[in-house]
């Protein structure tokens, strides 16, 4: 009897081995997807975080028609650009989600207002641009400087998209009235991370020494386009080499997610 129940077991099992022999016999996916994300209005990168707090790009393969298409997701990298370079060969329909007014919109009933994604065959190398409103921009004022194992730095935050622009873009989406717009644009808090490696950001900070100031409603207006100087906390060892970054948001959700507009990180090397 066992042996009759040893037969009938490897014969399920090879069985088994042949069937996922026969489904995994695709060719593995070698084609590329690259490309940047820009402002459209000064055509910069649009800083990023990286990974889900950043800018994701979604991709929907069209030329598979055996079931509903999924998202696939990765996300940009911190200059803006993004790669992925184990895509099947075929149609898709790609978008970017990140701290800037939405690419695809849509109204509470689920109608289409604008939909500025990009449906395209990748097939080898194939790159693509896609230009954004960022809600914020951030800059450097000055150099930092380091005291006490403290770094102070000057960061100038200004809208990059228009409050008429922001209105007349997001309003539509849930019929907002103009005091929930007026609410939405509230820039909530500055941020100055501080991290050992250049991939600053949400990510990738230390919390003894990142600062995060934050704002109450309608407090930061005035501070639009004007230099807002913030220390960190703590104290960094002497000797320690340390990479800052600064990040500002406001009271607004893309893809249920209230992203960070991002400057560029700086190397600060504290003496010994």
């Amino acid at each position: 009897m066992k042996r009759t129940l040893y037969i009938i077991g490897g014969l399920i099992l090879l069985a088994g081995t042949d069937a996922c022999t026969k489904l995994d016999n695709y060719p593995e996916p070698k084609e590329t997807l690259k490309g940047t994300v820009v402002d459209v209005a000064t055509g910069e990168p649009v800083l990023t975080d990286q990974g889900s707090e950043g800018t994701r790009v979604r991709m929907r393969e069209l030329t598979w028609t055996a079931s509903e298409p999924e998202n696939l997701d990765f996300f940009c990298m911190k200059e803006g650009i993004f790669q992925n370079t184990k895509v099947f060969q075929g149609t898709y329909n790609v978008r970017v989600d990140g701290a800037f007014i939405p690419l695809v919109r849509l109204n509470a009933d689920g109608d289409t207002l604008a939909n500025e994604s990009k449906t395209l065959e990748i097939k080898g190398v194939t790159e693509l641009e896609f230009k954004v409103q960022p809600f914020l921009k951030l800059e450097w004022v000055g150099t930092p400087s380091v005291a006490n194992g403290k770094v102070t730095a000057t960061v100038k935050v200004t809208r990059a998209v228009s409050p008429a622009d922001f209105k007349a873009k997001i309003g539509p989406m849930g019929n907002y009235s103009d005091d929930e717009l007026n609410e939405m644009l509230q820039v909530t808090d500055v941020r100055l991370f501080v991290s050992q490696v250049p991939y600053v950001g949400y990510r990738e900070w230390d919390n003894r020494y990142s600062t995060i100031v934050n704002y109450a409603g309608n407090a930061f207006e005035a501070l639009l386009g004007q230099p807002v100087t913030i220390t960190t906390q703590g104290t960094i060892p002497a000797g320690r080499t340390v990479f800052i970054r600064a990040a500002a948001r406001i009271n607004y959700a893309t893809e249920n997610i209230k992203r960070h507009n991002y400057n560029a990180a700086v190397r600060v090397d504290i003496p010994r």
